[in-house]
């Protein structure tokens, strides 16, 4: 146990209050909501009275780096990098490495040096709280061990579900000794941390029936938002171009966002006679899977109304979601506890929303919330076509469903922060675990 003083786990009036938050997912590394998430609260906590004590790994950790967001850290924020080793790229030979290296990621080497870092932290700053998200498993896996050596409350926000079993022939993860670990560290999770954190209700509930032992008022909603001056000064696009653009900006995973339904709607409203190269475009922006991608629209004959495009800095992201006349969102119903973080994006720039998803939903059921029903069922081509077809009217018209500014403003990052250092001062006053 970490020797520290009767105020190292308690705030006074004489320091400010402290949390040491341990997260892979920072910059320097591009691309990836869950950096937003991060940098969010870094951000905005101090607003709160809490001074964030960031624990992340290396830029060698990241095989995509950029500068741009380091300059949105706030000057009260404390980083300490540390080695972390991704085993796909470094341990690897002829593509292959030892799995053991990559339990309960890829990144399991960062636990090494993570480790003694955060207990210097620890001894220097006094934190009064720890707090890691999830994923990388090994962030909580780092903040487990810092939590029983320190005796400080932790808070495990989990961004995705580490486990899903609700498909017995295709559980998640899917290796059996990843499946293992991760329900280790989750049982971990449920005896060790003062809160556990979720984005939508949906994950709440699933881990309230996963862990039935830890009481209900132990789970928290912390929803993913917008940061406002990702905004600001940028106006909004009027008119209309004679080509309507719909964006879909982010990745597009082949199960839990495939589009292969609405690209046969396209293929039959173009036969149709309804869409045309002249009327409709598609982008897909930065979606993680081009070459897959690329042959379905070979495969659904529609290259010339989708166009595929490559990732940009998120600056430039936001501004052309505000330049778009639709933004397009794609949720599967095998992702119906979760919520795509980009939809808190399309809400703040006000501009049409076409969501694909399934009805029941968290994301169906957060934009009828907005006042949004410009929803189809990405499961039926048919829905597809229908949905489309009305939302390019609406939209077209200037009478798509739009968020009111109020609905908006509570989806903003330092609303989120706030909800954070609620929760903080609320665990950093009950006794260490």
């Amino acid at each position: 146990m970490v020797k520290t003083s009767p105020n190292a786990a308690r705030p006074n009036a004489a320091r400010p209050k402290r949390v040491l938050m341990v997260a892979y997912h920072f910059p320097p590394l591009a691309g990836g909501s869950g950096i937003l998430r991060t940098l969010g609260f870094a951000r905005h906590l101090p607003d709160r009275g809490w001074q964030p004590l960031v624990l992340s790994p290396g830029a060698s950790a990241y095989a995509q780096r950029g500068d741009a967001q380091l300059a949105q850290l706030g000057a009260q924020a404390t980083v300490r990098r540390t080695l972390a080793l991704d085993a796909a790229r470094h341990f690897s030979i002829a593509g292959r490495y030892p799995r053991c290296l990559a339990l309960p990621d890829r990144w399991s080497s960062w636990w090494l040096s993570a480790v003694p870092a955060g207990l210097r932290m620890i001894r220097q700053y006094r934190p009064d709280a720890i707090w890691s998200t999830y994923p990388i498993a090994t962030a909580h896996l780092i903040a487990l061990t810092l939590q029983k050596l320190s005796g400080l409350p932790w808070i495990a926000d989990q961004r995705d579900p580490m486990l899903d079993d609700s498909d017995p022939l295709a559980p998640y993860p899917p290796e059996p000794r990843l499946h293992r670990m991760h329900a280790w560290l989750e049982q971990r999770i449920a005896a060790r941390s003062a809160a556990i954190v979720c984005t939508t209700p949906g994950a709440i509930d699933a881990h309230r029936r996963r862990l039935a032992q830890v009481g209900h008022e132990r789970f928290h909603l912390i929803e993913n938002g917008y940061d406002e001056d990702g905004y600001a000064d940028r106006p909004e696009r009027t008119g209309q171009r004679s080509r309507f653009l719909l964006l879909h900006s982010g990745v597009i995973y082949p199960s839990e966002r495939d589009p292969q339904a609405l690209f046969e709607a396209l293929a039959r409203l173009r036969r149709d006679g309804m869409l045309h190269v002249r009327n409709f475009q598609l982008v897909l922006r930065a979606t993680g899977h081009d070459a897959w991608l690329a042959s379905l629209l070979v495969k659904y004959g529609i290259l010339d109304l989708v166009r595929l495009e490559p990732l940009q800095p998120h600056d430039a992201a936001l501004q052309e979601m505000l330049a778009a006349d639709g933004l397009l969102l794609l949720q599967a119903a095998n992702c119906n506890g979760q919520i795509p973080a980009k939809l808190y994006e399309y809400l703040r720039c006000r501009r049409p929303i076409l969501a694909l998803t399934d009805l029941a939903g968290d994301s169906a059921a957060k934009l009828r919330h907005c006042g949004i029903d410009t929803i189809g069922q990405l499961a039926s081509s048919g829905d597809c076509a229908r949905a489309l077809l009305r939302f390019l009217e609406l939209a077209r018209q200037g009478r798509a469903p739009l968020a009111s500014p109020g609905a908006i403003a509570l989806q903003s990052r330092q609303a989120r922060s706030n909800t954070l250092a609620a929760l903080l001062d609320q665990v950093s006053h009950r006794s260490p675990t």
